[in-house]
């Protein structure tokens, strides 16, 4: 149900500790005009969903109070900066500005330790020599068996440092910037930003192709219709563990797929 200023009141005296009304209020930009009030108010569930989201996976170390005050400060922005005239929903607009916040938030955490981190580095350095000499990534199978590992470590190691590359492609700094902020920013203006967005574009929707059918419907079902990993693992009728390792795997190849484009 959409949330109304009339109801969000009404549920901050059902539940006055809810986190996502406290961080609104805290926040809020007291000369915000009524239409930014009410995006912000009607978005609020989203700032949850983004958050329980994250945190069902990633596991960071920040609480989940911290994380909604973090969305919920990219959603109060993404209310103030969205300008329907360049052609983007607010939805969009808004999921991304918030997670990005989140993920602003985490990292300045240390999510993987030196040795992991070596380890990944390794792993994407084969995959990417592999993918220069053969024309196409390397299966998982292939990857750990160059690394001298079984699958199951390989997914394990994977999993352990996926929040690297969900970061990675979904948070950036000047000199990088995010790959979510590139595809709607609203100062590609010139020609060649705008032939640069839309090579970007057409890179991720390439590789995303390119992945094996599973990781690359998990891809879609997971950020294209937000459906959660235990749903993913009701549709594709595998276990949500299963899921879990082919996501990890998915984020993997398209990290390095994105690095190859950054470099180039």
């Amino acid at each position: 149900m959409t949330l109304t200023t009339d109801n969000i009141i009404e549920e901050k005296h059902k539940h006055p500790g809810s986190v996502s009304f406290r961080a609104y209020t805290k926040e809020k930009d007291t000369s915000s005009n009524d239409l930014e009030n009410e995006r912000i108010v009607n978005f609020l569930p989203l700032v949850n969903k983004i958050a329980r989201q994250v945190i069902s996976y990633l596991k960071p170390p920040l609480s989940f109070e911290d994380m909604i005050s973090a969305g919920t400060v990219g959603l109060v922005k993404a209310a103030r900066d969205f300008d329907p005239s360049k052609g983007v929903e607010f939805q969009t607009y808004a999921y991304i500005r918030i997670k990005g916040s989140i993920l602003d938030e985490l990292r300045g955490w240390t999510f993987v330790p030196a040795n992991l981190h070596n380890q990944i580095k390794e792993a994407q350095r084969i995959s990417r020599e592999i993918t220069e000499r053969t024309g196409s990534a390397p299966t998982d199978e292939q990857l750990a068996n160059e690394l001298g590992i079984s699958v199951n470590e390989l997914y394990e190691m994977l999993e352990k440092g996926r929040a690297q590359h969900f970061i990675s492609l979904d948070t950036g700094s000047d000199e990088t910037p995010s790959l979510g902020n590139q595809l709607i920013s609203h100062h590609a203006n010139s020609p060649d930003e705008r032939m640069e967005r839309q090579e970007l574009i057409s890179i991720l929707a390439k590789a995303i192709q390119e992945l094996p059918e599973k990781p690359r419907r998990i891809i879609l079902l997971y950020y294209h219709q937000n459906l959660t990993m235990k749903q993913i693992a009701e549709v594709l009728e595998i276990t949500e563990p299963r899921v879990s390792q082919l996501h990890a795997s998915a984020l993997f190849n398209l990290s390095v797929k994105l690095r190859q484009y950054n470099d180039g």
